[in-house]
């Protein structure tokens, strides 16, 4: 496709062309060669029958071609973010087996981090996950597509069973402490109450705040109680009620110190809202400079040109063979 011309006025002589033609047509009325003979109408009609006015086709298309260097191009961005460093942090414990949101705790986390990750395309983002140990799931990168596969293949009960938040946090600390973002920020979502690892909550959100990473915060769970599976050796499965037990006062305390925010969920709505809330918090400024690399197409109406010089060759000398 042809997107600009680089020498358009050159087309301003197709105007020319109407009136060349008219006059080539008469000059050669005028000049047309003569046979001695006792009468000419069978030559006259052989003329009219064979070229008549077609005989001034081969001067129209040496006119056409002519050309004013068609080019078409293609369209670059080169963008340049101030880019936001995120790890998320997912509770992996054998609660987020209950099933309040729905189709459970850690299905609804699931979609809703992924979910999150395809809406920062140029934030590196990092994978969390914690239950009695924590650790790196997958490092900072842009590569969303492997954070996003590994979220999505997330299960309970691949590491030891607990609620260890405070050695989640560090060790999502550690990975931002090397950072060079303007913005560093870790996404923790939990359903329960620190209970296991050697670093505590408090401390590992005086870390990040020592080192300019803000906290936002997600609790994960009903009001009450929820129905929880439970897999009996003898019986099968089976549901047990479980009272939720989520800190709300001390999560609130460790966003808040950071600079982040707390955010409760008591369903999978409001979890995708929450993620949705923190999004709109966390934006991208972008500067995007645009450049487009022109390629020539000359060779494209100089082939036809050529082709229309045979062509008229080629007829002059058969089917508008003019006697002399």
């Amino acid at each position: 496709m042809i997107d600009r011309f680089v020498d358009p006025y050159y087309l301003l002589l197709l105007l020319l062309l109407p009136p060349f033609v008219w006059w080539y047509a008469a000059r050669a009325e005028r000049t047309l060669g003569s046979v001695r003979y006792s009468t000419v109408d069978r030559l006259r009609r052989a003329d009219r029958r064979r070229t008549g006015r077609w005989r001034h086709v081969p001067f129209g298309l040496r006119l056409l071609a002519a050309f004013a260097r068609p080019q078409t191009g293609v369209t670059a961005e080169n963008v340049a973010t101030d880019g936001i460093d995120i790890v998320l942090v997912l509770d992996l414990s054998s609660s987020m087996l209950a099933e309040d949101l729905e189709p459970n705790r850690i299905g609804a986390a699931r979609q809703a981090a992924a979910n999150f990750v395809r809406r920062r395309p140029n934030d590196r983002i990092g994978l969390v996950v914690f239950a009695g140990e924590a650790f790196t799931q997958a490092p900072l990168t842009l590569d969303h597509r492997v954070v996003t596969t590994l979220i999505e293949e997330l299960e309970v009960g691949v590491i030891e069973d607990g609620t260890a938040i405070g050695m989640g946090l560090a060790t999502a600390v550690k990975r931002l402490g090397d950072s060079s973002a303007e913005s560093k920020v870790i996404v923790l979502l939990t359903d329960g109450q620190n209970n296991r690892g050697a670093i505590d909550p408090q401390t590992a959100s005086r870390m990040a705040q020592a080192l300019g990473v803000r906290i936002y915060a997600v609790g994960a769970g009903t009001r009450g109680a929820a129905r929880v599976p439970v897999d009996d050796p003898l019986f099968g499965r089976r549901y047990a009620s479980m009272q939720v037990d989520i800190d709300d006062e001390a999560l609130e305390e460790l966003a808040t110190l950071t600079g982040g925010r707390y955010f409760r969920a008591t369903d999978r709505e409001s979890l995708e809202r929450v993620y949705e809330e923190i999004d709109a918090l966390e934006t991208t400024e972008m500067e995007m400079t645009s450049f487009t690399r022109y390629g020539e197409l000359f060779h494209l109406p100089l082939g036809a040109g050529l082709g229309l010089l045979l062509l008229e060759v080629a007829l002059g000398r058969t089917v508008l063979r003019r006697l002399p």
